[in-house]
């Protein structure tokens, strides 16, 4: 029987390549899902890669929390740019008509299940298209910090679409290594908004139902 792959091991290889030397950082185009956890993942990225931060979610239902969520996502990229930490961030359009259609059949899915598996393909298919158009040597995704995300299914999506796109997928498990523990503590820092659902009408339907259940 194979042993569970290590997706940060493979992150710390690939990055290592360019720990040394004066040659220019490769660019990578990091997908963010919201400010808390990008936290983390664009404090070690910058060690290894010109990072530039893309904000798309189109699973948000909400127009008022997609916003607030972007807003959030700027305002932690303005706090580490006048820190020192340089980091670039662009945002994709709010298309919250392309998730319903991409997850139709699928409202009744729990979480974790295959919706959520659509949901990832979709932000990360848009994030490799933006970054192949701009010439980005990888993309990845800040999705695997949290605990509640499989990263082996996150990576093996990431993977396939590289192929697709011919850019490089960066292999990532950001809650490695204390890194989630870490984004609560940057969160705590810069006072970032942390929401308790991941954006989409069904994982907060699901999460209002748990609550019922729980009073």
């Amino acid at each position: 029987m194979k042993g569970k792959i290590n997706f940060d091991e493979l992150m710390l290889n690939e990055a290592e390549k360019f720990c040394c030397g004066s040659a220019k950082k490769p660019r990578l185009l990091l997908h963010a899902c919201c400010a808390p956890c990008s936290s983390y993942c664009i404090e070690e990225t910058v060690k290894y890669f010109d990072v530039t931060v893309f904000f798309y979610n189109p699973n948000i239902g909400d127009r008022e929390e997609y916003f607030k969520r972007e807003e959030e996502e700027k305002r932690l990229v303005k706090s580490f740019s006048e820190s020192g930490i340089k980091v670039g961030l662009v945002s994709g359009e709010y298309e919250p008509d392309c998730f319903y259609g991409a997850v139709k059949g699928h409202e009744k899915d729990r979480e974790g299940g295959d919706r959520c598996r659509i949901c990832f393909y979709l932000r990360l298919n848009k994030a490799a298209e933006y970054a192949k158009k701009l010439g980005y040597d990888y993309f990845t995704t800040t999705l695997t910090v949290s605990p509640l995300k499989n990263a082996a299914v996150i990576n093996n999506i990431g993977a396939e679409i590289a192929e697709k796109h011919g850019i490089k997928f960066l292999p990532s498990d950001f809650k490695k290594r204390g890194g989630y523990i870490r984004s609560i503590e940057l969160g705590k820092k810069y006072n970032l908004y942390r929401q308790n659902y991941c954006g989409c009408d069904f994982s907060k339907r699901e999460l209002s139902e748990k609550h019922n259940l729980s009073d």
